[in-house]
């Protein structure tokens, strides 16, 4: 594969899906991948498990659907909402953002007068929609109603600008493996998880229900190329990168290695991830029954959990080339 499908990309990043409303994400997924698997399901809570199958190690591929959003708590006289967050929403990144809803009502962030910015919190916040009364606010959205960070993606000939690439990315790189990949040794479960921002809990009731050998997520990563980042080790541009630890787990030692020595086989370029914070699927996936070796392919990405998360094209494509050589091989480690 040469080149990325920007038509699907863009559209799947235009999808509208904050946690707990995938629903048009799944469906969007669903019709792409249908003519290329062998079996499509979707669980209880909204995963979708597209499977491949094959003969030989059970093998969990995950990526979840969901994007941080913002959920309506309180409408007063005048028609302004007050919000709790979905997922790790900074207020500073948010305020003067626009939203949209799932109707396609579209607010910007405001918040009341402030002597500090660093007296900036949720709770002194709230969506303009534009309405003059309560009344007239309620026939357009209700308490309990989720928006998210308006999305017009960014696709140039280097790199993706979207507010959604957490992790949209992941379950692109998922899509594009299965449409390119013919043939595997393996029994491979590709899912679309739900609710990973709020506590990878998708992938939690998938790993159980499939029993998998081996776990491996599809996510983002911090980076620590931009003028006085933290410190870390990883380039967007110059790879995709093979976790070593997060919060949420420690890599297998011998899958670890063996991604690595993949890498290495397929002379692709890729980096070593040590994630001070956060998690991902295979923090679940790690755990489940009896316990998965699991690891984490991941795309270094900047400006996280913000209205213009980025990424290097090359960096995506790299990471799927290598997903669909690395799944037709027999995983002794």
């Amino acid at each position: 594969m040469n080149t990325l499908d920007v038509k699907t990309l863009n559209a799947l990043l235009s999808t509208f899906g904050p946690s707990g409303n995938e629903e048009a994400v799944r469906e969007f997924i669903k019709s792409e991948i249908k003519d290329y698997v062998d079996e499509l399901h979707e669980d209880a809570l909204g995963n979708l498990i597209a499977r491949k199958t094959g003969n030989g190690k059970k093998i969990m591929l995950a990526g979840h659907m969901d994007q941080i959003g913002l959920m309506v708590t309180y409408i007063d006289k005048k028609g302004f909402l007050r919000f709790t967050n979905i997922g790790g929403i900074s207020p500073t990144i948010s305020l003067s953002q626009r939203v949209i809803f799932s109707n396609g009502t579209i607010g910007v962030i405001g918040s009341e007068h402030l002597e500090s910015i660093k007296d900036l919190k949720l709770d002194k916040m709230f969506i303009d929609i534009g309405a003059n009364s309560k009344d007239e606010a309620e026939k357009i959205v209700g308490i309990g109603d989720v928006c998210g960070y308006y999305n017009s993606p960014v696709i140039d000939d280097h790199k993706v600008i979207s507010p959604c690439l957490d992790d949209r990315i992941g379950c692109y790189i998922m899509m594009e493996t299965i449409k390119n990949l013919k043939d595997s040794p393996n029994d491979l479960y590709f899912v679309f998880t739900v609710q990973e921002e709020l506590g990878l809990r998708g992938a939690k009731t998938a790993a159980y229900r499939i029993e998998p050998d081996i776990g491996i997520a599809y996510d983002v990563t911090m980076t620590g190329d931009t003028p006085k980042a933290r410190t870390m080790d990883l380039k967007m541009g110059e790879g995709f990168a093979i976790k070593a630890k997060d919060n949420s787990m420690i890599s297998h030692p011998g899958l670890m290695n063996y991604l690595v020595q993949e890498a290495k086989i397929q002379k692709i370029d890729y980096q070593i991830e040590v994630l001070e914070f956060g998690g991902t699927d295979s923090g679940a996936i790690h755990l489940s029954r009896e316990g998965v070796p699991s690891s984490v392919l991941s795309i270094p990405t900047r400006y996280i959990h913000s209205t213009c998360e980025m990424v290097s094209k090359n960096d995506v494509l790299g990471a799927i080339n290598y997903s669909v050589k690395l799944l037709t091989t027999d995983f002794k480690f």
